[in-house]
């Protein structure tokens, strides 16, 4: 398989070029793009054979999740179940933004998405080209870093070419993505928990919890 690579600007990011990518995801395919901090696998959930691919492009771990990307609220109301309070306080301090939100999956979500625990996370994004890219397909996106397994995450087009050449379909190139990324917490438990610390910090998380 031959990899593709488009350059793309992201502040602005052409109708073709999302097209094309569009037209990747529909067919099952496997796309790199840049988003806010870094590049990122795209793909569509509901697709077992694109869910497989992206285990496969990575060498991940079937039994580890895939965070997904939304355009809004309301698409997380159909991916997840019994959504807390504390999901919509974080959600609506921080999104669009770098806050990824872990919360118990819905029926509606591929059970290998959520490498069979059950659990999912999901973030909307700052970055145009994820969010044209989302609203022209009108659903969510896995979104996981593009690199393999165990090794550092490219942060440029030209890197995930080189890496991941064969494995991935398309590559929108929009040049250099710099940033800590995004923090991970969980919610999913009575206690709600901090998994990674990105660019919003604990206790941010902390002030926004302590405010209901």
């Amino acid at each position: 398989m031959a990899t593709d690579l488009i350059e793309i600007d992201v502040e602005n990011p052409s109708e073709k070029a999302i097209e094309r990518a569009a037209a990747a995801v529909r067919l099952g395919k496997v796309v790199a793009i840049p988003s806010d901090a870094l590049y990122t696998l795209v793909a569509d959930p509901f697709n077992l054979r694109a869910v497989s691919r992206v285990f496969q492009a990575k060498g991940r771990e079937a039994d580890r999740s895939l965070p997904l990307l939304v355009g809004d609220l309301v698409m997380v109301e159909d991916l997840g179940k019994e959504l807390s309070s504390r999901f919509y306080l974080l959600a609506r301090r921080f999104w669009p933004g770098p806050l990824t939100i872990i919360i118990p999956a819905s029926a509606n979500v591929p059970l290998k998405v959520t490498g069979n625990t059950g659990r999912l996370a999901v973030r909307q994004s700052p970055s145009q080209v994820a969010n044209n890219l989302i609203s022209l397909l009108n659903q969510p996106l896995i979104s996981t870093s593009a690199n393999i397994s165990g090794k550092p995450t490219c942060r440029s087009g030209i890197d995930v070419f080189g890496t991941m050449d064969g494995s991935v379909d398309l590559v929108l190139d929009g040049g250099v993505c710099t940033g800590p990324g995004a923090s991970t917490v969980d919610v999913t438990e009575p206690y709600w928990k901090m998994i990674k610390e990105g660019t919003i910090s604990e206790k941010e998380i902390a002030d926004c919890l302590s405010a209901a």
